[in-house]
This record gives C-alpha cells, sequence and structure tokens, in this order.
C-alpha cells in the first residue's frame, strides 16, 4: 500500500523525491521497519510555536501521510521550570490551525518510569555514573573541539554506589544542580556530544503533568530516541543542529533492549528575514512588554500569524515552496507575503473600507434619498456571490483618494476632474471646503445619474475608481495597522552595548478610526476581507466586540501610484 502511494506521488508530480522522502521511500522499498512508516513532532512546551516550526511540521505529517503512515503529537516536556499547560494548549491549537489532526497526543513525561528503569539498566551495566561536578567544572572537564576532555574524578564510581547515589537522586535528597547521571561513553571522542553527556539533572520542581513525582527530569537527548522507540516510531526528523547528536541518539538506542532503532534523518531548518524566531527572545518581548502577548498579531507566532489573518495555506505553500535540503538559509519575508496576497485574493471577499475619512457632498442628489447597488463580493470567485451597498447624498473616501493639485498621471478625484464610485456612480469636484487652519474638511460634488453600476450610457470613460461609504449608514470601527516588528533585516544583529531590542520598530503599530460599510458587523472572529484597494484585514479575534469592532491589518496592497511616487 504504502509503495503504491510513493509511486503515484511520483508519477503525478513528475519530479525527484528530497532527501528526507527518498530515504523514506528507499526503507519502505526494501521493507525496513515492516513497511511502515511512523513519523513525530516533538515541540517544547515552553512557548508557542512561531514561523521555524511549520517546515518540521508539514514534514512530519506530509511525509506520514505520503506514504500512509501515521504521526503523532508528542511534547517534549522534560523541564518543568519553563513549561506550562497554556503552552501545551496553544501549541495543539496551532497544529490543528495549520490543518494536521494528530493520530494520538503523547508526552514524554508519560515515559519517565520506563526512562528511569532503562537509566538504572545502563548504571547496572557500567554504562552510566553519578558525577558531582558542578556545570562549569563540567564544562572544563568536556575539553574543545581540539582538545580531549578530562574524566571526571567521580567516573569510576562502583555500580552499588551510583544505584544508591541515583535512587537518592529521585527521592530528593539532594538540592539542584549538586549531582547529575551522566552515560558513560568516551572522554576523548571527537563528537562532543558522546563525551559522557548529562541524562538526568536535579530539579525540584511541580511539573504539569506528574506534579510532585518527580525532582530528577530527562535530558532531551535521553528522553528522545526512547521516547521515539516506544511509540514505534520509524523516521525521527530534526533539524541540522542534531546531526552531531545522531551518535549518541544510536548509541543510547544500542545499549538498551528495544524493539525498535528508529532512523534519525537532519534537514535544515527555515529563517526568515526581519524576524527573530529564538524562544528565548520571544519570551524576553512577552515578559518585558514590548508586545501584547504571544499572540501579539506582530509576533512570528502562529498564534498570532492566526489572530492577524495569515491563512495557514499560505504557510503550508510557503514551506513546499522551500523544500528540504541539507544547508541553512534565511527566506525573504516577502516570499511568504506573496504566499498570503496570493492567497487572500482568491478567498477573501471584497468590502468598502475608508482609513482617512474625507466627506463628500453630492450637491444634485435627492436631499434625504438612499437606494443600494450591487457590488461583487469577490471578483476571482463566482460563488462568493454579490451583495448590496446603501449609497446616499453624503459619503467618505480616503483622504489621499483627493488631490487638490495633482500631477501628472494622479486619476484619482481632483477639482474638475470625474472619477467612478466603485459599484456607484461616476462624480465631479465642484468644490474644496477648507476650515480656518486651511485643511480640506468636505469636498462638494456632483453625480450623474445615468452612470449607476460605474458605466456611461453614453460610452464616456474616467481613469480612475475609488471607494467610499455611504455616510449615514457606515460603521466606526478601530484599525490596527501594523508593520515589521523590527526594522532591519537581521534583528539580532545589535548595536554595541545594546541587545536585540534596540531594532524594534516603534511604528510597528498604528491604531486609527475607520468608517466601513455596514456588512462587516455579519463578520465572524478571525476572517478576513479585502478592504478594497487598500488591504486585508482581519476580524479580532480577542478585542473585537458587536458594538465595537477591531480590524487588524493582515497585509496590505501593492499601490501603483505609491510605486510612481517612489521612483519621482
Amino acid at each position: 500500500m504504502t509503495e503504491k502511494i510513493f509511486e503515484e506521488r511520483q508519477s503525478e508530480e513528475n519530479a525527484p523525491l528530497d532527501f528526507v522522502r527518498a530515504q523514506v521511500a528507499e526503507d519502505v522499498r526494501n521493507g525496513r521497519f515492516g513497511g511502515r512508516v511512523q513519523t513525530r513532532f516533538p515541540p517544547e512546551p515552553n512557548g508557542y510555536l512561531h514561523l521555524g516550526h511549520p517546515k518540521a511540521i508539514c514534514l512530519d505529517f506530509d511525509v506520514a501521510q505520503e506514504f500512509g503512515g501515521i504521526c503523532n503529537l508528542r511534547f517534549d516536556d522534560t523541564n518543568p521550570i519553563k513549561e506550562e499547560q497554556e503552552f501545551v494548549d496553544a501549541q495543539i491549537e496551532d497544529i490543528r490551525w495549520l490543518g494536521y489532526e494528530p493520530h494520538q497526543i503523547l508526552y514524554a513525561s508519560d515515559y519517565f518510569d520506563q526512562l528511569y528503569a532503562w537509566a538504572i539498566d545502563l548504571i547496572k551495566a557500567g554504562k552510566a555514573y553519578v558525577d558531582d561536578l558542578t556545570p562549569d567544572e563540567m564544562r572544563e572537564y568536556r575539553g574543545t573541539l581540539t582538545e580531549p576532555g578530562k574524566e571526571s574524578p567521580y567516573r569510576n564510581r562502583s555500580i552499588e554506589e551510583n544505584l544508591d547515589l541515583f535512587e537518592r537522586m529521585k527521592n530528593g535528597e539532594f538540592p539542584d544542580g549538586s549531582k547529575t547521571l551522566r552515560a558513560r561513553i568516551d572522554m576523548a571522542s571527537g563528537n562532543l556530544n558522546l563525551r559522557d553527556p548529562v541524562m538526568y539533572r536535579i530539579r525540584h520542581a511541580h511539573h504539569q503533568r506528574a506534579g510532585d513525582k518527580w525532582c530528577i527530569y530527562p535530558m532531551y537527548d535521553w528522553a528522545h530516541g526512547q521516547s521515539d522507540a516506544i511509540e514505534g516510531v520509524t523516521h525521527s526528523f530534526c533539524t541540522l543542529e542534531y546531526e552531531d547528536h545522531r551518535p549518541l541518539y544510536d548509541w543510547y538506542l544500542d545499549q538498551l533492549d528495544v524493539d525498535l532503532h528508529p532512523q534519525q534523518i537532519e534537514f535544515a531548518k527555515l529563517n526568515f528575514t526581519y524576524t527573530l524566531l529564538s524562544k528565548r527572545y520571544l519570551r524576553k518581548l512577552v515578559e518585558e512588554g514590548y508586545v501584547d502577548g504571544w499572540d501579539d498579531p506582530r509576533m512570528p507566532t502562529l498564534a498570532g500569524l492566526r489572530r492577524r489573518g495569515i491563512p495557514p495555506k499560505s504557510i503550508r505553500d510557503l514551506c513546499n515552496r522551500v523544500g528540504v535540503s541539507k544547508t541553512n538559509s534565511t527566506v525573504d519575508i516577502a516570499l511568504l507575503e506573496f504566499y498570503i496576497r496570493q492567497e487572500l485574493n482568491l478567498t477573501a471577499n471584497r468590502v468598502m473600507g475608508v482609513l482617512d475619512p474625507l466627506k463628500v457632498v453630492i450637491t444634485n442628489y435627492p436631499a434625504g434619498k438612499s437606494e443600494e447597488v450591487e457590488a461583487i463580493n469577490n471578483p476571482e470567485d463566482e460563488s462568493a456571490g454579490t451583495r448590496t451597498l446603501p449609497f446616499s447624498g453624503e459619503l467618505y473616501i480616503d483622504r489621499d483618494d483627493f488631490m487638490e493639485n495633482p500631477p501628472k498621471k494622479f486619476f484619482r478625484l481632483s477639482p474638475g476632474n470625474e472619477v467612478r464610485l466603485r459599484w456607484g456612480y461616476f462624480i465631479k469636484c465642484e468644490e474644496v471646503v477648507k476650515n480656518d487652519d486651511g485643511e480640506i474638511v468636505e469636498l462638494r460634488c456632483t453625480y450623474d445619474p445615468e452612470t449607476k453600476g460605474g458605466y456611461a450610457p453614453d460610452g464616456r470613460k474616467v481613469k480612475g475608481t475609488i471607494h467610499w461609504v455611504s455616510a449615514s449608514h457606515a460603521l466606526d470601527v478601530e484599525v490596527r495597522l501594523y508593520d515589521r516588528l523590527f526594522q532591519v533585516e537581521d534583528p539580532a544583529s545589535a548595536p554595541d552595548g545594546q541587545d536585540f531590542t534596540a531594532n524594534l520598530n516603534p511604528d510597528s503599530l498604528q491604531v486609527i478610526r475607520a468608517k466601513v460599510e455596514p456588512s462587516v458587523a455579519d463578520l465572524g472572529a478571525g476572517e478576513v476581507v479585502q478592504f478594497e484597494r487598500k488591504g486585508y484585514f482581519c476580524l479580532d479575534s480577542k478585542d473585537s466586540q458587536p458594538d465595537a469592532l477591531v480590524f487588524n491589518q493582515t497585509i496590505g496592497l501593492r499601490d501603483s501610484w505609491a510605486k510612481i511616487q517612489g521612483k519621482a
């Protein structure tokens, strides 16, 4: 069955498989693991998932699906000091939002008893010992890439003494950091990960699942491979920094009586310009109040992207486009923005939204009259249908759609110039009204009643089309305009004497009041629409209320006039 799926996939795509899929396909053909494919995504619940994670998520789940296998979500919950149930819940929601459903949701903490028993087996076999070196001493004894390490003076304790000390560690007799359990491998190894790595450390901390049962917790390298083996994982995908850890992954499994030895395969992680993806940095932004929580729409977390209205398909499309490689690289964030626009152009309905309102009075429109005009919801999707917009003699247009003394190639509204109101009528500006400070406060225009729908029976053409809302029908809403959180391409590279927060963009958020058409009152939380000619906006799922709507800017549209101005 899995081989058939593989052949169909190759035939459909008519392209060679990436090296990860090629390895899996070879294992399936050779009957390794009984021809079975099982993967897992193993996040640490110490923060929210971010833009660096979807590549691994897509690879884990897609490979399993493509080869007829299963993929589990397994939390690496081995560090109770930084882990919280909030992060567990958020990560489950993020993965489902991306479009994946785990076969099972599992936890490394479920295996603490088995891991402890296996550690005792290694002690009995003379392959693990209790060490009293401090962290600083351990670093000193470890050696360097060019110099071998030194054996700990506690390395040759007897098996009986090690068993006794390890049990007392488990029973809570020693303070944090006073002792560790280390694997007894080779302090002269050219691979630093094999120089007697730590397996357990003492941490008197409450665990969100295990409670207070344990005060010793396994290190990732000790828990990872064994958890894979317990669950039946066949292929364990990791990012490149774990390539040097693979000999340790294999060593642990080779020493134990396990039925399965999974294959670890490493691939390059995904990095972006103008973005920081280290949880250490993201935690600082949250805890020190630079942003409004992990789900702030400026954050590169999946929760923040979801709240901003980023479609999950655009992220999956990006991951497919970037592909799987063995070379770390940084992707221009503009590539993600391309996929976001591409997806929303097809799926987001259009509405009228005026972000910087300028009042227009149509002087020859019958007083007190209002009517409806028909508008297409999405020109890219016929099934989206149409809607009606209220039209009246007093409107709002965007202030930048008018210029009193326009240059060439400005085809929007100006004195004596005629433009088309989208889905409405042709109007011509007859008079500009200013206040005592010389600020334009109102435009007085005339309309052609024969041009309803935006077309003239006599065939005359206008070059400009602008959007609008009826003043008496428009809803007053809050709009949050977002720019990039960091103003430099490499945010981690900070000026001398400063940290990365020196690169934060002070203008990453601007809050304004806007006028929008009344149909937006029917939108659901998180729904994205295009404010015509302005960009894509999402009804905020956290702060928006029925009587106080809040829209988050998802992404802007390219503006041809802005390009002309830029060239000038």
